[in-house]
Order: C-alpha cells, then sequence, then structure tokens
C-alpha cells in the first residue's frame, strides 16, 4: 500500500512539475542568465520586422506538412532534427516557443513545443501570451536578420506515445474506448472547405466518421491577450462532449498545429492519455481508401 501511495504521489508530483507555459518575467530572466534557447516560429519578414533579443528563427515549425507512415515519421525526424540543430537547439538547455499569439497561425508555437516533446527533448515550453504580450509590456525588440546561432547536433529520441499514425486512427474508428477529437475551424468539419489554406487545397472534404469536434478557439480566452482557459472550464467544454481527463483522445486538425495547440490546453487541464494525428487531415483526405463524412453531422448526438 505505501508503495503504491507512494509512487502515486511521485506521478502527481511529476505531472504538477511539468512546467509548460512561460510568463514574460520568468522568459525574461531565463534569458538574462543564458538559462533558456527561444524559437520564434513566425515567417521571416515579421521576424525581422522585430522579435525578442536573442531569439532564433524556425518558420518551418509551421510550414512543414507530415504524413504518418514508416517513411513520413522518418522524414519528419529527419527535417527537425536538422532544423533544430540549424539553430543550436540542445538536449541539456530549455527551449522555449514563440509566435505572435496563441490564436495567430494556427496554434504554431504550441506545434514547436509538442515537436520538441515528440523528438524527445525533455526540457521545453511555451511564451505565455506570445510576442504580442511581449510588445504589449513595452519589452525589448531586437530588429533585422540575425547573424546565425552555432549549430547543434540535435538528436531526436522520438517518444512515439505522443503520435498517432493513420493506422492508429483507423483502429479507433470502431472502437468506443477511443475518442478521435477534431479540432478544426467549423467551416472545416462541415465539409465547406479542406483546410484553412483555400476550398481546395486537399483533395477531400469533409470529417473522420465519429470524431467528435470542439473548435480550437474554444480552449481560449481571446482577450486583448488571448489566453488558454482555466482548467475547470476546459474540462467542463469536454464533459460537454462526453470527454474525460481519462479518455483515450486523438486529436488532429488539418496538419498538427491547432491539434498541438488543443493538446496544450487539455494537458494544462490534466488530461492524461493525449495523442497527437499530426498528419491529420492534410493525410486523411489524401487517401481514397479512407472514409469520409460531410455536411450537417448525421448523428443527433454529433453537435
Amino acid at each position: 500500500g505505501v508503495r503504491q501511495i507512494t509512487r502515486f504521489f511521485h506521478s502527481r508530483q511529476a505531472m504538477m512539475a511539468e512546467k509548460i507555459l512561460y510568463t514574460l518575467h520568468e522568459t525574461q530572466a531565463l534569458l538574462a542568465e543564458g538559462a533558456a534557447l527561444l524559437v520564434d516560429i513566425r515567417d521571416q519578414e515579421a521576424f525581422a520586422e522585430g522579435h525578442v533579443p536573442g531569439a532564433v528563427n524556425m518558420p518551418e515549425i509551421f510550414s512543414f506538412l507530415s504524413e504518418s507512415s514508416p517513411a513520413g515519421l522518418t522524414a519528419l525526424q529527419n527535417t527537425f532534427a536538422a532544423s533544430f540543430s540549424r539553430v543550436g537547439v540542445t538536449h541539456d538547455r530549455k527551449v522555449i516557443f514563440y509566435e505572435d499569439s496563441f490564436d495567430t497561425r494556427y496554434g504554431a508555437s504550441c506545434r514547436g513545443y509538442w515537436l520538441a516533446c515528440y523528438l524527445g527533448h525533455g526540457d521545453c515550453g511555451i511564451l505565455d501570451g506570445g510576442f504580442w504580450a511581449w510588445q504589449q509590456y513595452g519589452l525589448p525588440e531586437e530588429v533585422g536578420e540575425v547573424s546565425p546561432p552555432a549549430a547543434s547536433r540535435f538528436v531526436p529520441r522520438s517518444n512515439h506515445a505522443l503520435m498517432a499514425t493513420r493506422e492508429e486512427v483507423c483502429k479507433a474508428l470502431g472502437d468506443p474506448k477511443t475518442i478521435l477529437l477534431d479540432n478544426r475551424d467549423a467551416n472545416e468539419w462541415l465539409g465547406q472547405t479542406s483546410s484553412p489554406y483555400g476550398f481546395d487545397f486537399a483533395p477531400r472534404r469533409g470529417r473522420i466518421p465519429g470524431a467528435k469536434w470542439i473548435e480550437w478557439y474554444s480552449f481560449m480566452s481571446r482577450a486583448a491577450i488571448p489566453a488558454f482557459r482555466p482548467a475547470h472550464e476546459i474540462r467542463a467544454l469536454c464533459a460537454s462532449q462526453q470527454i474525460y481527463p481519462d479518455s483515450d483522445i486523438i486529436i488532429f486538425c488539418f496538419k498538427g498545429s491547432r491539434a498541438a495547440n488543443t493538446y496544450v490546453a487539455l494537458k494544462l487541464a490534466g488530461f492524461t492519455r493525449l495523442r497527437v494525428y499530426f498528419a491529420s487531415w492534410n493525410e486523411w483526405s489524401r487517401d481514397t481508401e479512407l472514409p469520409i463524412e460531410s455536411g450537417e453531422p448525421q448523428n443527433p448526438d454529433a453537435d
């Protein structure tokens, strides 16, 4: 009994100790100590116009489209091992990702965080409020291109428990114990457009049959500086769709950015069994063998 209680206590501690969001103040302090590398995921033009001093730029975090086949996963790992090496990421130094704010660029700072976790970086996080908060508080900015940082040799140690593949999503289709959570925008869920990048960017429109839907914006309060909603509100929102903190959940969107944003929201709210189908609708829609559904949901419980 005592051993079990101790183990439970340690696992709770580990869960509570895992920090994801860093305030402006905490980030400034870490930068002053040289204790963190800041990664800006915005495009080069936005980065050049102004960024957090000392930050490095990795726009491919936002743009890369992946596949979940073994070859696709290898390509994903190789691509980001090279990107992380290029900007000087090492396993022994904290990495903090940021974008404009949590509801811009489809949650790409969270995509950076999730990718780092997937590649086995044990100490990573996200700048809470993003660059928008940094600017609102009048903190110093650096302008222009920066000299390339000292490269590193980042070797991925992939954590496959975070990744859901197409095969795993197919298995989940007939399994009531696994929840598929679609968090795309309403017009994608209803099949009115195939992607956020244009009506027919992907060959088919619609959704994965049987998936539940909560739009990604719902997990955030979109005040002057968008932030994740408090844990109890996120749990209540999920409970309205019969999704609970111990549910086995696979989150997907179009290419894994919004899914990563929701992954962070749920993780902050104490959900423990989360995977991201990173290849998402971009992959699913391109395989004509895979089932899709479109229009208004057929199932009266699905709305």
